[in-house]
């Protein structure tokens, strides 16, 4: 039927052996039309089982070894021992023969088909290394390589690695113990006490089936492979391979184990473009991170030389690195995944954890040594490109180097900074939700190495840090009582960590003085130079953007608190210079800040109340907050504010302002043109609705008026003026006669 669903992923029905992936004209594999879900069960019916070399393997039927192997069609059934090969199938369909025989109760035949298969792996791979040796210089020149197995083995619909492997180690299991399912993924694993049987018609190394088990596994999960379409498929190639590795897992490395394990870790190193370890891996090959990781532990006890070349081999995921454009090109480099002729990654975020966990293995194992330590930090910072999992690896690096009860471990700790200052470049153009997390860790980090680490970072804090950061996290963590207490002993590095403190946090206030203002002159309070220099930023910043005048009055305020009332004085004016309220903004943020600038010149006296009132009146339109400034300006000042006044402002000491005196009858006569003006613009376009609030409007306007000495009459020829001019709006006068007359 048309509707039929697809098979997801690269996988051929047909072809010899190992599929190559044929090549365009660019050297792109080209991929084959995707079958139905249907179309390998229908090619299985066609398999016939009386081909006279098949039946002579599955009969165990052997050429003796070299006399009788002369004719092209004896080399084409037997290798150069005499062992017979099986070539009549594409590979996973011989593999699946064997799960056939296998499940069918043909154990033997299975097994025997089973050691031809792997022969015959063995035969095409010693063709390809032999091919590879003259192509080899050429492919580490050019840099790339194209795919030579688009279809990949393991994650196959016909599971041929994993037929193979649990063939072998079904057949050296114990008489008493059943078949080896496979286990189950995240569970623990337990060791299965497999014996060596020997190899059904003899081997010349006299191997054995949990050798050709353990070398098949390693062979597939080494072999180099496009990843394949679709999510279904790619999901399936993560599940295929943690399950072998699970298998894997259960296999007790003995001597004879660790021998297959180096030598093929040795054969997937050098197996150029057939490997997935090879020098050279095309850009979308599948990542060989889980793999190994395995290879990585397996290794580790024997060979930690060899252990640490394949962990570092496989660090790369070459799909995340950038395209370079041929040689003359305009085009400029992009991300692979928006350049990529191939489907969606759908598993990535998978993948760069898998990486990741390989690189915290080594990281934790190469502790204590110097030489491996620094290989891996380079191999991290070149091939791991995800900011989130560059931080965790520096979280981890840092847990590990501080164990509890032992001193640290001095380059672990280095190298666990390094990671979190790459992180901190990284993010500092696009800031995460967890930058403060971030940083608050980067410090402490550097606190753990010594005072000299500190300095460093705040040095350098442009590069790693916004200024507000530096100033609120940085400069303040590496100055708290906690830090310093770490270096008591040294009076040196305390002072010279509080310097560049203060000297960094000067710089941040230049910047950006808005956000660093305030930290820095907390910063600097103990230190008369440094405090008066950053004073001089904030008055020199004083009209810098829109919101001025907000960071000015927070700074004002603290200079108040800390009894420098002239100081605030003077940045409350220049903040006043920066605002504006407009005539219905009673509820603006700033009115407080209007409220207290104007407290504070009243405290202080009346030149300075003088001085606050014109910065008012031209900057405040709105009629209740200058009432509400002429009132408090009426009353007498605060018992504190009045001390500070007599002892700095001798002018005007003891004395309360009257509203119809200067300098307040300026603001008096500003407050009523503004319920003036502010009253006409009510009336133009109100509403029965609004008229309620509009009368306690103008009873506000009365008690204003009223402050004048002819405050009555003002008020009256005001409301006749209303009555006159709005005469058409009869409810609403009607209501201003009944509470005014």
């Amino acid at each position: 039927m048309d509707i039929c669903p697809l098979e997801e992923g690269n996988y051929s029905l047909d072809g010899p052996g190992a599929q190559t992936a044929p090549q365009s004209s660019g050297g792109v594999p080209v991929i084959a039309p995707r079958q139905t879900v249907f179309a390998r069960a229908l090619k299985a019916g066609e398999l016939r089982w009386n081909d006279p070399h098949l039946q002579r393997v599955l009969n165990g039927d052997t050429c003796a070894s070299g006399t009788s192997v002369k004719c092209s069609t004896d080399k084409l059934s037997y290798d150069p021992q005499g062992r017979p090969l099986w070539l009549g199938d594409h590979f996973p369909v011989a593999c699946a023969r064997v799960d056939a025989l296998r499940s069918h109760g043909y154990p033997l035949q299975a097994l025997r088909l089973a050691v031809s298969v792997v022969n015959t792996m063995r035969l095409q791979r010693q063709h390809q290394m032999e091919g590879l040796k003259q192509q080899r210089k050429e492919l580490q020149m050019k840099g790339s390589t194209t795919l030579t197995n688009l279809e990949g083995w393991i994650g196959h619909p016909l599971d041929p690695i994993g037929c193979l492997c649990k063939t072998f180690l079904e057949a050296s299991l114990p008489e008493d113990e059943g078949p080896a399912p496979y286990p189950e993924l995240g569970g623990e694993q337990r060791k299965v006490m497999y014996q060596h049987v020997p190899v059904p018609g003899g081997s010349p190394s006299g191997e054995s089936l949990l050798c050709l088990a353990l070398e098949v596994a390693l062979m597939g999960l080494g072999q180099q492979r496009a990843m394949p379409e679709g999510l279904y498929a790619q999901d399936k190639l993560v599940r295929s391979e943690e399950q072998i590795i699970g298998l894997l897992g259960t296999l007790e490395m003995g001597e004879r184990l660790v021998q297959v394990l180096r030598k093929q870790a040795m054969l997937l190193l050098e197996g150029g473009p057939f490997s997935g370890f090879g020098e050279v891996i095309y850009r979308e090959s599948v990542p060989m991170h889980t793999f190994a990781r395995f290879l990585f532990t397996a290794l580790l006890p024997h060979d930690s030389d060899l252990a640490y070349r394949i962990a570092l081999r496989a660090m790369r995921l070459p799909v995340l690195e950038s395209v370079v454009p041929p040689h003359g090109s305009d085009i400029m480099p992009l991300d692979s995944m928006l350049t990529s002729r191939f489907p969606r990654w759908f598993i990535l975020g998978h993948l760069e954890t898998r990486q990741c966990e390989l690189a915290s293995a080594m990281l934790t194992t190469a502790k204590g040594d110097p030489k491996w330590l620094h290989t891996v930090l380079a191999s991290i910072q070149q091939h791991i490109h995800s900011p989130a999992l560059l931080f965790k690896l520096a979280q981890d690096a840092c847990k590990t180097a501080t164990p509890p009860n032992s001193p640290p471990d001095t380059t672990l700790l280095n190298i666990s900074l390094e990671l979190g200052l790459q992180v901190m470049r990284m993010t500092l153009t696009t800031l995460t939700w967890r930058r403060r997390e971030m940083v608050r860790w980067l410090v402490s980090c550097a606190t753990e190495i010594g005072a000299q680490a500190l300095i460093s970072v705040m040095q350098n804090w442009y590069t790693l840090f916004t200024p507000i950061e530096a100033t609120s996290i940085v400069a303040v963590s590496c100055t708290s009582p906690a830090t310093l207490l770490r270096f008591s002993q040294d009076p040196r590095q305390r002072e010279e960590l509080c310097s560049c403190a203060r000297a960094l946090a000067l710089q941040c206030a230049m910047k950006d003085p808005q956000s660093c203002a305030l930290p820095a002159l907390t910063l600097c309070e103990k230190d008369h130079t440094s405090f008066e220099a950053a004073y001089q930023i904030v008055l020199d910043s004083a009209s810098s953007g829109p919101g001025a005048h907000s960071h000015l009055f927070t700074v004002a305020r603290y200079m108040e608190h800390r009894g420098l009332p002239m100081r605030a004085f003077t940045l409350a004016t220049l903040a006043l210079s920066n605002l504006t309220i407009g005539f219905s903004q009673d509820s603006h943020p700033a009115v407080s800040d209007v409220l207290w600038a104007c407290s504070l010149a009243h405290s202080l006296g009346k030149v300075e109340l003088s001085t606050v009132v014109p910065l008012v009146i031209k900057s405040v339109q709105c009629a209740p907050v200058l009432s509400d400034i002429i009132r408090r300006c009426s009353l007498a000042p605060p018992g504190l504010a009045q001390t500070l006044s007599a002892a700095n402002n001798p002018r005007g000491r003891g004395t309360v302002p009257r509203a119809d005196k200067p300098p307040l009858c300026q603001l008096l006569e500003a407050a009523v043109g503004a319920y003036i003006s502010t009253t006409h613009s009510r009336l133009t376009h109100i509403s029965p609705r609004h008229y309620g609030e509009f009368i306690e409007f103008l009873a506000k306007a009365r008690d204003t008026f009223l402050l004048a000495p002819d405050g009555h009459r003002q008020f009256a020829q005001f409301l006749d003026n209303l009555k006159q001019t709005y005469k058409g709006k009869k409810k609403l006068m009607l209501l201003v006669r009944e509470r005014f007359g």
